[in-house]
C-alpha cells in the first residue's frame, strides 16, 4: 500500500499552518507551494521578481533534496504570478532550474492571482518523481 509520508527540510521555510512541506505517496513528491521566504528569517526577499523566483526555487530545491529527488524528475509545476507582466522575468531564471540543456522540461501551468501568502509576487509547486 502506497501511504502517504510528510517531507520536511530545515533549509526550507517551515509550513504557516496545517499542511507539510511536500507529501510523498508510493514514488511521487508532491510539494506545497513555495514563495520567496527566507527560511533563516521568515521574511520575504526584497528585490523583486527575480530575487524571489530565485529564492522559491532554492526552497523547492530543498524540499526535493529532503525527499532524494531533484529539479530534472520534476514532471509537473504550478506557477502562481501576482502580475503577469512578470512572466519574462520569472520564465528566464526557472529554465535554469528546471530546464538545462539536455533536461526534459517538466509539464507547467501559470496563472496570474489576486493576491499570494505574504503579498509574494510568486509562488511555484511541483510534483517530482523520488
Amino acid at each position: 500500500m502506497n501511504e502517504k509520508k510528510a517531507v520536511s527540510t530545515k533549509s526550507a521555510p517551515a509550513a504557516i499552518g496545517p499542511y507539510s512541506q511536500a507529501v510523498q505517496v508510493g514514488d511521487f513528491l508532491y510539494t506545497s507551494g513555495q514563495v520567496g521566504l527566507d527560511p533563516a528569517t521568515g521574511a520575504l526577499v526584497e528585490g523583486g521578481i527575480e530575487k524571489q523566483t530565485t529564492r522559491v526555487l532554492d526552497n523547492l530545491n530543498a524540499v526535493l533534496e529532503a525527499a532524494g529527488t531533484d529539479f530534472a524528475h520534476v514532471v509537473k509545476t504550478t506557477v502562481f504570478l501576482k502580475n503577469m507582466g512578470d512572466f519574462a522575468a520569472m520564465n528566464a531564471i526557472y529554465g535554469k532550474y528546471f530546464a538545462p540543456e539536455s533536461v526534459v522540461a517538466p509539464a507547467r501551468s501559470t496563472v496570474e492571482v489576486a493576491r499570494l501568502p505574504k503579498d509574494a509576487l510568486v509562488e511555484i509547486e511541483a510534483i517530482a518523481k523520488v
